[in-house]
């Protein structure tokens, strides 16, 4: 995860946590749920986060296989961002996750976050 000199057991939690390292990482996900986006469609989606942080996200996971990134031909070159299956079947994790948060999450720890 952030730490390199950290080693995680071996499992497939620890597999998941090492792809989807951080808050901005099912952030991102959730955005392309919805449908394919570019780059700058994902940055308004996700106010706060900072390109660097956004490029590399999409790296990680195009490089895991959850993200496809298609470069059209264009004047201005336009590259899209989508979900692989692998990466949309993690809709049921984030609605599994929103669903806990709904019932189980303390209010104010929310707020506190």
């Amino acid at each position: 995860m952030s730490d390199p000199g950290h080693l995680l057991p071996e499992c497939p939690i620890a597999g998941f946590l090492t792809v989807l390292d951080g808050t901005w990482a099912t952030l991102i996900v959730r955005e392309l749920l919805t449908c394919p986006k570019r780059f700058t469609e994902l940055r308004a989606g996700l106010p706060g986060i900072s390109p660097k942080t956004l490029s590399s996200r999409l790296q990680r996971f195009v490089r895991a296989g959850l993200v496809t990134r298609t470069s059209y031909p264009e004047i201005p070159p336009r590259v899209e961002y989508r979900l692989t299956p692998a990466g949309e079947r993690l809709k049921v994790v984030l609605d599994t996750m929103a669903a806990w948060a709904e019932q189980d999450l303390p209010r104010q720890a929310i707020l506190d976050g």
